[in-house]
């Protein structure tokens, strides 16, 4: 069938590590203990997490620091010192740090639209990577990530952090062991209120910005702070939209719980931009149906306005279901069972006959969730020690992994955007018989930043 050799793709990534030539550079011929030397590239907002994580580990140095805006080094030069006793190298541009020889990994947490290329030039340098959620910008990137990870024999990790949280990990395992029956809808219900962005007006480029560098692949626009920190989020040029920055990581726990390792065959996906008056380009309000070959279902709602909170992860299974928000949150197993109800004859005669249509449901609390049987192993810790071992298989999330819960995200907004539902190949990653749609599976690049066809 057509989504067969995705399936093969996760095949042959557990077996990267042992099969693929590994780069002279890096950690190919070095000792478990001698010290992995690390850059953090971005670090304005996510990024501060990472250089914080790895100043902490042993035999880990924070050899470099690298952000296109050169104001934000002194007080991240100052942390690291102040956590780990040394104060490590600053650079703008990535370019030249991927020349330096003595470092052996990169961890990335740049707006979406560099993930691709960064990983991409890591690999060939041969450095190992830790790329943030949403691995890539667009479906063609994802898969040609997951290539240059095995063409140059590197471990990437790719930050979808949940995967850490020993509570998530034994939920997932329960689930996959069939303790509730058979999962077949996987839902995720996301309330996470944004204020307005409002307007901001073009101004020049603040000293120590180096603005054409900050917007790299993506489509030359003069400064503005709207376009700038965080505000990329809600720009097509630059934006995955929430779905891509908060639902990926519970799109990805879906796809897991539902043990899903290959693309779905349908999507559709609607919504808008509702109570703000704002130059927000992408929606705050979005739903979207996901539709497996075998008719497992994920739904999604992701709203960033006004309403109520709740389980942010349901699965739905045959003998039950389970809920939960995060990584923190307690998880409840419930388990159904209908009784069927007697039905009244004439004249209010009972009869022994049941009412099959109108059961009795019933609940009970279900397997419990035993997440002392989990390791806690931050995502980073697990990157450090795969980059020691070479065990790419042991990572929590491989770029593999990556790409297909990113693509759920991709998906959904090129249904949003082309205003209808969608039917995806698994197998070509295209959509089928409609090339509008197919326009959206990758994007113009600027002069000097272009994801290459061939890795």
């Amino acid at each position: 069938m057509p989504a067969e050799p995705r399936r093969r793709d996760f095949l042959r990534s557990a077996a990267i590590g042992a099969a693929a030539p590994l780069v002279t550079s890096g950690w190919a011929q070095r000792s478990p203990n001698d010290t992995v030397n690390i850059a953090v590239v971005g670090f304005h907002g996510r990024g501060t997490a990472h250089y914080q994580a790895y100043a902490k580990m042993r035999n880990v140095r924070i050899a470099a620091l690298c952000d296109a805006d050169e104001r934000l080094f002194p007080q991240a030069v100052a942390n690291v010192e102040s956590m780990a006793g040394y104060r490590p190298a600053t650079e703008y541009d990535i370019r030249r740090l991927l020349e330096r020889k003595d470092i052996d990994a990169v961890s990335i947490a740049t707006p979406d639209y560099w993930h691709a290329l960064m990983t991409i030039w890591a690999c060939q340098a041969g450095k190992d990577v830790y790329v943030e959620k949403p691995v890539s910008f667009t479906v063609m990137e994802g898969r040609r990530m997951v290539e240059a990870a095995r063409k140059y024999g590197r471990i990437v990790q790719a930050g979808q952090n949940l995967r850490s949280s020993a509570e998530v990990r034994a939920v997932t395992r329960l689930l996959n062991e069939g303790r509730l029956g058979k999962v077949y809808r996987a839902q995720v219900n996301i309330t996470k209120p944004r204020g307005s962005i409002g307007r901001t007006a073009e101004s020049p480029v603040p000293p120590g910005v180096h603005w054409d560098l900050y917007l790299g692949p993506t489509p030359y626009r003069p400064f503005s702070l709207n376009h700038f920190h965080y505000g990329w989020h809600f720009f097509w040029d630059t934006s995955t939209t929430d779905i891509g920055n908060t639902g990926v990581h519970h799109l990805d726990l879906a796809r897991w719980g539902l043990g899903k390792r290959v693309h779905p065959v349908k999507v559709h996906s609607a919504g808008g931009f509702y109570v703000w008056d704002a130059e927000q380009e992408t929606p705050n309000f979005q739903a979207a149906t996901i539709e497996y070959a075998d008719g497992s279902i994920i739904d999604l709602t992701i709203n960033n306005v006004y309403g109520p909170s709740g389980p942010w992860n349901v699965f739905y299974a045959t003998q039950g279901y389970v809920s939960g928000s995060n990584e923190n949150s307690k998880w409840e197993t419930v388990r159904g069972t209908f009784t069927s109800r007697k039905r009244e004859g004439a004249g209010g005669v009972s009869e022994a006959a049941t009412n099959a249509s109108f059961p009795t449901a019933s609940y009970t609390p279900g397997s419990p969730v035993e997440s002392d049987r989990e390791q806690t192993v931050s995502n980073f810790q697990n990157f450090i020690d795969c980059v020691r071992s070479r065990q790419e298989e042991n990572l929590y999330c491989n770029i593999l992994e990556g790409h297909m819960s990113a693509t759920l995200c991709h998906l959904a907004n090129i249904s949003y955007r082309t205003g209808r539902k969608l039917a995806f190949d698994p197998d070509t990653e295209r959509f089928v018989g409609d090339e509008d749609a197919n326009r959206y599976l990758t994007r113009p690049y600027r002069q000097g930043y272009t994801v290459p066809d061939k890795v």
